[in-house]
């Protein structure tokens, strides 16, 4: 039976499913396909919804039909019936958050991303020769799968420190940056048809991950005060589902930390009904009065959470550096799935690294860092302050903006491009594409003149759309 979910139309969800049976070869290649009717029998829709999943496998590429037979798969999904290539689309679905970062504006307010020069990218530069005296060999050698042991070695010693946890070294894993693994993650524990409970609003590149795996997404709202733990149980003894993808701490996109007690109550509900935490911790240093509570993973017992600590953002964009953190159980099918990945992150990369994570001058390069996006994030603040409405958040780089829900988003949208401005709708960090009325601003890519000036123009247009809609 094909449940309806709110985030993908019902024929989409029948072609997501039949999709997955040519992918793993279930539905052999050249093989007649199940009928119309069959199909909507087996799955309980009505027979418009399997044709109109069925055409759009034929539009993609996949399958061909022939006059009063019915429909077969192709024998190459490389080739289309006049030869051709079909388009990338037709493989990979993904949001339009690479669109909106391709759009070649002045005032960047989509990039969540950090202004370069405010990271020591001269300090590494400068260490550079030092690194590969130290290991003369570094580029002749391929680094283990699960990570370089000494850098494995300097993160668990990292954690104890700064963090106060103890990770055992057995337990971590590096990858490529928190985007990887992710995708590790999901490949490793999702299949088609898998329920995965994911905030609401969230990382679009998390559902990007979950929707290309067929997983049925189950939105779980997240507010100032983080979440309602009755309805998190509920959906949990509902749906059983695989797992729950959060980002708790300086959430993106709207900045909110989930407290402490909810953390603690999520690591009981992950054990009482099996469901794997995926807490993506891409932000934790980025706070500006106090440090953040310690992870879900710091009171996680039963080995149900799998952190993701990402040092991208602020330490070393470059070096895509992530920590991968899971319980022994769980680690061995994680490192099979990152051999599939790329069998090892760049030794360089993580040689290169190592020598950030033990440096007293990054500590110093953290505090600087944190003043400089403070300055930022009040600089906005102050130029929407008569225009928007939003909650402060105590860290990371965005701003989640509430917008008139009268006002045309999509002339609000072009008229920001028009003048060279570009930041990201709501509906692209809604699991469900539902187009909600917010706006999300990021304050860490402009200087303060520029924040300023791109923002005089913003709320400029805005205010006029707001007066052609009153």
């Amino acid at each position: 039976m094909v449940i309806k979910t709110e985030h993908t139309a019902l024929y989409k969800q029948v072609y997501e499913y039949m999709l997955t049976r040519i992918k793993t070869g279930e539905w052999e290649k050249g093989r007649k396909l199940p009928s119309v009717r069959s199909l909507a029998e087996l799955l309980g829709v009505h027979r418009l919804t399997i044709l109109k999943a069925y055409q759009l496998l034929k539009e993609e590429g996949y399958v061909y039909a022939k006059d009063k037979t019915g429909y077969y798969c192709k024998d190459s999904i490389h080739q289309s019936e006049t030869g051709e290539m079909p388009a990338l689309h037709s493989y990979i679905q993904n949001s339009n958050l690479s669109e909106i970062h391709r759009e070649p504006t002045f005032y960047k307010f989509s990039a969540a991303v950090i202004d370069p020069t405010l990271l020591p990218n001269r300090y590494l530069s400068q260490h550079v020769k030092e690194i590969f005296d130290r290991y003369p060999h570094l580029l002749g050698t391929y680094a283990p799968v699960k990570g370089d042991e000494e850098l494995i070695v300097g993160l668990s010693a990292y954690f104890q420190k700064y963090d106060k946890m103890y990770i055992d070294e057995d337990s971590i894993i590096v990858t490529s940056g928190a985007q990887q693994g992710i995708d590790i993650i999901a490949k490793v524990f999702v299949q088609a048809h898998d329920y995965v409970l994911i905030e609401s609003p969230t990382y679009s590149g998390a559902t990007d991950i979950f929707v290309n795996r067929g997983a049925r997404l189950i939105s779980v709202p997240i507010t100032a005060a983080g979440f309602c733990l009755n309805e998190v149980e509920s959906l949990m003894k509902k749906y059983k589902p695989k797992l729950f993808y959060t980002n708790p701490t300086h959430h993106n996109p709207t900045g909110y930390t989930v407290p402490v007690e909810q953390r603690k109550q999520l690591a009981e509900l992950a054990e009482k009904y099996q469901c794997i935490i995926l807490e993506d911790d891409s932000f934790h240093e980025i706070y500006f009065q106090e440090s953040p509570p310690p992870p879900i993973y710091a009171y996680d017992i039963g080995g149900y959470v799998i952190y993701l600590r990402s040092f991208c953002k602020y330490m070393a964009p470059g070096l895509r550096i992530c920590a991968m953190v899971a319980h022994p159980s769980l680690v061995k099918w994680l490192i099979k799935g990152k051999a599939l990945a790329d069998n090892g992150t760049p030794l360089l990369n993580q040689k290169a690294f190592l020598f950030y994570l033990t440096s007293e001058r990054i500590r110093s390069h953290m505090e600087k860092l944190r003043i400089a996006l403070q300055i930022r994030k009040e600089t906005m603040e102050e130029a929407l302050k008569n225009h928007f409405i939003w909650d402060s958040p105590s860290g990371g780089l965005n701003l989640w903006v509430r917008i008139n829900e009268e006002v045309n988003k999509g002339l609000l949208k072009n008229r920001a491009l028009a003048s060279s401005i570009s930041y990201v709708p709501g509906y692209i960090c809604d699991p469900h594409e539902r187009d909600i009325p917010y706006i999300r601003l990021s304050y860490s890519f402009l200087n303060e003149q520029e924040i300023k000036n791109g923002l005089q123009k913003l709320t400029s247009i805005y205010d006029t759309l707001s007066k052609e809609r009153g």
